[in-house]
């Protein structure tokens, strides 16, 4: 079934509104950011009303059906590339003008390490155990820390790797991103590790090593993604815990598939 970007996206209200008022502040101002300068990428904005109760978007719809939990093939991957790439056109002047993402390097690092640092119960398989071991060793390490500081220019991210926001148009064989809500000022290479290793990815496959070759990275950036890519699948890896957040929202074996994915990362 095919799935489409909604015609109109409201909020619920919630006893603190200040975050879906936020939200859709972003939202807007990334939708009509995208555009001006890459037409298409994304819904259209139409009209909004950012202060009302609950605030409201009416966008464009898309045709298509979005990549999570499917196979993605090499055209699906290489058209994923194309999308992130047009995004580097936006002129980083432009971009430096956003406001940064919530979502984003030091939040990751920070979140990471204090996840590590409570010692979560995730239970006596020895290979959770290796996973764990190894990865707080890292986490400990100077590696996080080098991070933080982007030495590239920023580009307008989603802050959300969910292949939920990759729309794939079988007519026009092409992907378009969904979903700006979290979006701002972010790192290119936190966004690719963010996307790579978002925990959607083992609903189904999308190949890291073939989007990458097909991503036009900068000198130094291919080290950078592959650290960030270390560090969301460590931040996943520590909410599976048997009391884990991320564990109802996952199939049982999720904790031992990603302590293996962990090791692969960081052996």
């Amino acid at each position: 079934m095919d799935v489409h970007e909604d015609d109109v996206q409201e909020g619920t209200p919630s006893p603190s509104p200040k975050p879906e008022f936020a939200s859709r502040h972003r939202e807007w101002a990334a939708l009509t950011l995208l555009t001006e300068h890459v037409p298409g990428l994304a819904p259209a904005p139409v009209e909004a009303a950012l202060e009302a109760h609950p605030p409201m978007i009416v966008m464009s719809r898309l045709p298509g059906r979005v990549l999570r939990g499917e196979h993605a093939t090499g055209e699906q991957i290489e058209a994923v590339a194309a999308a992130l790439n047009r995004l580097q056109q936006i002129p980083t002047a432009v971009v430096e003008a956003v406001e940064p993402a919530a979502w984003g390097p030091a939040a990751a690092v920070d979140k990471t390490r204090a996840c590590a640092d409570k010692q979560p119960d995730l239970g006596d398989n020895p290979l959770v155990q290796e996973a764990f071991r190894v990865g707080a060793a890292w986490l400990a390490s100077t590696a996080p820390d080098q991070l933080v500081t982007n030495p590239l220019p920023p580009i307008l991210g989603l802050a959300d790797g969910n292949h939920a926001n990759l729309l794939w148009d079988d007519h026009e064989r092409r992907v378009r991103l969904i979903d700006w809500e979290d979006s701002g000022r972010n790192d290119r290479a936190f966004e690719l590790g963010e996307m790579i290793e978002h925990i959607s990815r083992l609903d189904g496959t999308l190949d890291a090593e073939q989007l990458l070759t097909d991503i036009d990275l900068a000198p130094g950036e291919a080290e950078r993604v592959r650290d960030f890519r270390r560090l969301i699948a460590l931040g996943w890896f520590l909410q599976l815990g048997p009391d884990g957040p991320a564990t109802p929202h996952n199939p049982a074996g999720t904790l031992e598939r990603q302590a293996d994915r962990v090791l692969q990362l960081l052996g």
